[in-house]
């Protein structure tokens, strides 16, 4: 049962993002001038969520086909990595939006989200996360995921702080759904070991996801 409600979760998530990332490129000559830099890496920032995300639900799938997850420890620990890879690429590319939608120039603070993003990809390359184990180590997944936790709840209260100052409803919103979804992913990184259940936490953390994506078509794309 866990198995067919969380296949079939995913599987609506996929349908739902893949939507809207598709409506957000054949209908970009609907954004006006003055979004048109904005929407662009918005439209990109969530392709490489969707992209990392097929590939992780993919995997999943895959493992429930074959034998279970337990019994293909490696192919969720590729799924995992995908994934891993594509959002610290969709917080990039918040950074980005956030720098040209308010006109920030580049200072010390960019520089240093930009290069956090890039030092949570080494760390995510190097051998001792052993993605392919069925119990990687933890010590790897809390150091893999300090710098994401870093560039995304700062970029939170950048969104909401700046949004709120340009009285900008729409990225406002995009703000305070990513506070909500670390809300929700960082207890599942601390505690989803000892604690399974936790892991449905991942639920509404991929609705706030979800959320921001719709938020954002809606207020860019004028539609």
């Amino acid at each position: 049962m866990k198995s067919i409600m969380e296949t079939t979760f995913n599987i609506l998530y996929l349908i739902i993002i893949w939507y809207l990332v598709i409506k957000m490129y054949t209908n970009k000559s609907k954004v006006s001038n003055s979004n048109k830099e904005v929407a662009s890496i918005f439209a990109l920032a969530f392709l490489f969520l969707a992209i990392g995300d097929t590939g992780h639900v993919g995997f999943r799938v895959l493992a429930y086909i074959n034998g279970g997850l337990e019994q293909n420890s490696a192919l969720l620990g590729y799924g995992k990595l995908a994934t891993s890879i594509t959002v610290t690429i969709f917080y990039a590319c918040v950074v980005e939006m956030w720098r040209r939608r308010y006109n920030k120039p580049d200072n010390s603070l960019i520089y240093a989200l930009f290069g956090l993003s890039a030092i949570r990809i080494v760390i995510m390359l190097l051998p001792g996360n052993e993605w392919t184990s069925a119990e990687p180590p933890f010590t790897w997944e809390i150091l893999r995921n300090i710098p994401l936790m870093i560039v995304g709840l700062c970029m939170a209260f950048l969104l909401i702080h700046d949004a709120k100052k340009a009285n900008d409803k729409t990225f406002q919103w995009i703000g305070i759904t990513i506070l909500i979804s670390y809300a929700f992913y960082i207890p599942v990184i601390l505690f989803a070991r000892n604690i399974p259940a936790i892991g449905f936490l991942m639920i509404p953390k991929t609705i706030a996801y979800l959320a921001a994506a719709f938020i954002g078509y809606k207020g860019l794309y004028n539609v």
